[in-house]
């Protein structure tokens, strides 16, 4: 009876599987394949030799990782307290986090579009500050690192808030009540109780929004500019302006490894903070 039902589960999963594995698994490994081999059909690792080389591309890479890490630390600081207080604190628990959750039914066009209106040299914060006599000109706020951090923020934020909720929730009121009987501030009891319970949330969270910031491709194109390339854009780069379709290949098969490599290091730091994870 037990295998029938087996059967039976794996006909259900059957149809999303081929469609996985014949629009993103077979492409995507014939894309990999491809950047294995010279224009000879030879094995060679020379196109990874050639762009780990490049100038141009250790500046890409290296801007990449780091405003994807600054994005992914301020979301969790930004993040966390508001999280905490919607779990433990808010009566108005569903309202907050539709007002958390709204931002993402919102096109990131339209969110990027939104922030060259506020960031721009005549746009609402420089407007402000030109007025209040802060500064004799405009700053420059937009076409730079600091706009795609923001753009980055605003993004991913609510990918993390829920991610810490789902775990906040799940943490029993209880605990806290019995460290304050054994004489546990408030403080001490958020730093020894909340936030060791917390870090699953805040793992799956910082891997959520770090890999969403450096695969993100809009939100840097519209506020990075021309001039803050990152590793999604320099793909589209190679790809449709320069026709290199194999370099843009072997980017995309370094922004992977990336990833995988970044989540994995978030996931071991995590387990040698809290090793009940």
């Amino acid at each position: 009876m037990l295998e029938k039902k087996t059967k039976i589960y794996w006909l259900f999963i059957l149809p999303g599987c081929l469609f996985l594995a014949v629009f993103m698994l077979i492409p995507l490994f014939s894309l990999i394949f491809k950047t294995f081999f010279d224009e000879s059909g030879a094995f060679s690792l020379g196109n990874y030799f050639e762009l780990v080389k490049s100038t141009y591309f250790q500046q890409v890479f290296w801007r990449s990782i780091r405003l994807s890490l600054i994005s992914t630390a301020v979301s969790a600081v930004l993040g966390f307290p508001t999280a905490y207080y919607i779990s433990k604190y808010s009566r108005n628990k569903g309202v907050l986090m539709a007002l958390a959750v709204f931002p993402m039914f919102t096109s990131p066009v339209i969110r990027s579009f939104s922030w060259m209106v506020i960031l721009g040299k005549k746009g609402v914060i420089n407007t402000m500050l030109v007025s209040m006599g802060l500064t004799t000109k405009p700053i420059s706020l937009l076409y730079n690192e600091f706009s795609m951090v923001v753009g980055f923020i605003q993004l991913f934020l609510p990918t993390m808030i829920l991610s810490l909720i789902g775990v906040m929730d799940n943490i029993s009121e209880d605990l806290n009540l019995a460290a304050g009987n054994l004489g546990a501030s408030r403080a001490s009891t958020f730093r020894h109780v909340i936030l060791p319970l917390s870090i699953p949330g805040l793992v799956t969270g910082s891997v959520l929004v770090f890999t969403g910031c450096l695969t993100a491709y809009t939100t840097p194109q519209l506020l990075g500019g021309t001039d803050t390339r990152v590793l999604a854009t320099m793909i589209y780069q190679q790809a449709m302006s320069l026709g290199n379709w194999t370099q843009a290949s072997v980017v995309a098969v370094v922004m992977i490894v990336i990833t995988i490599v970044i989540s994995n290091g978030i996931n071991y730091i995590s387990r040698k903070l809290n090793p009940t994870i």
